[in-house]
């Protein structure tokens, strides 16, 4: 279907507010503001199950401080938390690794806390500390970030683990795979240029894993390229999808996370082309805009908000009485299982700015 051309400054300004996010993985950095929107879901629990407020401190081991994924998460992390008498300390992992194994050791000696929520920078390396924790008696929750090796799940990957909360990244690119299955429907053949964030990083791996599992139904569809995104923003996709029309402009479809597909856009405009449909994954309030206008042909949502409500909830559980969560998809909660169209954009609400 026809796309109307954005004015290049409206896109430009939009671009500006997305920044890195490792989808399923949210790398990446940005400012230090809170991007949580006034859109965003308000926490679900109050004083849980009616039970005196706890009079607890967690320390949260962020991924980065920056990110404006992690803000939004640390936002509903700090409100479900005070409404239950649990106080949230942050130690910023920058994405330095072996920082955080530093950090667990520090919280465990310390004696200053009473439970972990941790956005792993090393995987499976940071486990060992974990479980140290755990035999201390620290409650641990997961959140976002795989820590272990299967990239399949959602299910804590180390004994002792009280949750664990994400999306795994091979479900992440299943999502891309169905919305591509959508566009492609009736186009024959269907020539698909494909994004990664980094490619081969476990996580992007997966990602690509998922999307190529489920696009093998459909055998007219031909990944005509492929290319990196990085998670920097648009302007390092601008330029690689520019790489791109340089040696095809037969293309019907193009996806990748929601910094990529940003960049992809300009490129697009650039070059004059109207009628490819573009597909993201972030749940940005670049791509809720970007759907909601038939700029964009679908996203797969995000929802930092509620992976920090999910992941707090998880901690004070365990706080009153051990319960074991487990693991938790938060895309569980959201319509058609996180798979924004434009038949059902209105009903999504963006939890981050980008």
């Amino acid at each position: 279907m026809p796309r109307s051309r954005t004015p290049r400054s409206a896109m430009l300004a939009a671009a500006g507010a997305v920044l890195a996010l490792t989808v399923a993985a949210c790398g990446g950095g940005g400012d230090s503001s809170n991007t949580t929107t006034a859109s965003s879901p308000s926490p679900t629990s109050t004083t849980s199950e009616g039970g005196e407020p706890l009079d607890a401190t967690i320390a949260y081991l962020s991924a980065s401080s920056a990110n404006t994924w992690l803000q939004a998460s640390k936002a509903a992390m700090t409100e479900v938390g005070a409404a239950n008498g649990v106080q949230l300390v942050e130690f910023d992992g920058q994405f330095t690794p072996g920082e955080q194994a530093k950090q667990i050791q520090d919280v465990i000696a310390s004696g200053d806390y009473d439970g972990i929520i941790i956005s792993g920078i090393d995987g499976a390396a940071l486990i060992p500390d974990l479980e140290a924790a755990i035999a201390a008696g620290l409650p641990v929750v997961v959140l976002n970030q795989v820590i272990g090796e299967a990239l399949d799940t959602a299910e804590p990957q180390f004994p002792g683990a009280s949750a664990s909360v994400m999306v795994p990244p091979l479900e992440s690119g299943k999502l891309l795979g169905e919305l591509s299955l959508s566009a492609c429907e009736g186009v024959s053949p269907c020539n698909v240029v494909y994004f990664y964030g980094i490619k081969g990083t476990p996580i992007d791996t997966a990602v690509k894993q998922g999307f190529d599992e489920v696009i093998a139904s459909n055998p007219d569809i031909t990944i005509v390229a492929e290319a990196e995104g990085q998670y920097l923003g648009p302007d390092v996709a601008l330029a690689a999808m520019q790489d791109v029309l340089q040696r095809t402009q037969d293309i019907d479809v193009v996806t990748g996370p929601d910094q990529a597909i940003v960049g992809v856009q300009l490129a697009l405009s650039d070059a004059g082309l109207s009628d490819i449909k573009l597909i993201g994954f972030g749940g940005s309030e670049v791509a809720i805009a970007a759907v909601e206008s038939g700029a964009w042909f679908g996203d797969v949502f995000g929802a930092p908000f509620t992976e920090g409500t999910l992941a707090m909830e998880a901690m004070i559980a365990a706080l009153r009485d051990g319960t074991a969560t487990g693991g938790i998809n938060p895309l569980a909660e959201f319509p058609n299982g996180g798979l924004v169209t434009a038949d059902n954009v209105a009903d999504f609400s963006p939890q981050w700015a980008g």
